[in-house]
């Protein structure tokens, strides 16, 4: 039997047609295929979804036709499916097409009519993680108790993700070796994140508190003490007697899931993960930051993106209305 590690690479181009490689490619195409993992995580469950839905109607799924699209995702729209849940599952069912090397259905202007259709029913505007105040940080953080192993992860955690303005999947994948403590600040070292997929080392700086209470880089530092380690996740689970998990590389990391419960069991049930980022982004507008300089922390490519992520829409703490002199 061949070695199917010897055989030709055949890659699907963005045009459809097929391009061979040398089998010595095949791990490179595999990563730029595929993408991220919390990507190819999502994007399963979602194509199991349509696959599902395609058995039902004894319809193809791959290839799919752009009258099988359009039905599936008018049954979303019609189950009250918010509109990026149903753009997420279109674009797993694109991806699935690359893969495949099939011409993609998502593509078809018969379909983006019925996209553009279905956001002006169901609406466009996405219900976004709120941002909380730092005298709501604040106050959470006080009510911690500091003198477990939990308090004292769960404030480093909170006051990083804020100061840093952190995705929950970057705080996740950080280890202990990321930290790097100088005279001027505590620097993160990002080897990776949802806006640098290739492996382009990013840094954030944290930096200190006038109150050691609520002091990121003092945070972070007891919590380091507390693990006995230079290395492996830096934040981890706890054991049975909120005690921190044995330190074996790779295991007992946070979830995505567990940050976002900690936000919520800290901050309240209306707010998420995402806060920590949006909260960092809205403050810093408001402080009058320029957008360079939380572009420098957030790692965003444009200023668009600090707009979309700004939470700024109460109209009685932002608003030129009250500098008109009158």
């Amino acid at each position: 039997m061949e070695n199917s590690s010897l055989l030709p690479v055949v890659v699907p181009t963005r045009s459809h047609s097929l391009v061979e490689l040398p089998p010595s490619v095949a791990r490179y195409v595999e990563a730029g295929l595929h993408g991220a993992e919390n990507t190819k995580r999502g994007y399963a469950a979602d194509l199991r979804s349509f696959q599902d839905y395609c058995e039902h109607h004894q319809v193809l799924h791959l290839p799919a036709e752009v009258t099988t699209v359009a039905g599936y995702v008018s049954q979303m729209a019609d189950r009250g499916m918010k509109l990026a849940t149903i753009r997420r599952h279109v674009a797993a069912i694109a991806k699935l097409h690359q893969l495949a090397g099939q011409p993609s259905p998502t593509g078809h202007e018969a379909l983006q009519v019925v996209l553009d259709g279905i956001a002006r029913l169901v609406g466009k505007r996405q219900r976004q993680a709120p941002a909380f105040t730092v005298a709501e940080l604040k106050q959470s953080i006080r009510a911690m108790d500091v003198t477990t192993p939990t308090g004292l992860r769960d404030r480093a955690l909170l006051l990083l993700g804020f100061a840093g303005a952190f995705r929950r999947s970057e705080l996740v994948a950080l280890n202990v070796e990321d930290v790097e403590l100088t005279r001027q600040a505590l620097v993160i070292h990002l080897r990776q994140s949802k806006t640098n997929q290739y492996g382009l080392e990013e840094d954030k700086a944290v930096f200190y508190s006038p109150s050691a209470d609520f002091c990121p880089v003092r945070a972070v530092q007891e919590w380091i003490e507390s693990l006995g380690r230079t290395s492996g996740p830096l934040f981890t689970r706890m054991s049975r007697g909120t005690q921190v998990r044995p330190a074996q590389p790779g295991q007992h990391r946070l979830t995505d899931q567990s940050v976002n419960d900690l936000v919520q069991r800290h901050l309240g049930i209306s707010y998420s993960a995402h806060s920590l980022r949006a909260s960092f982004v809205t403050i810093a507008v408001e402080a009058g930051q320029s957008n360079k300089a939380i572009k420098n922390q957030t790692k965003q490519k444009t200023d668009a993106m600090i707009e979309r992520y700004a939470r700024l829409d109460d109209v009685k703490r932002f608003n030129a209305a009250q500098y008109l002199g009158l």
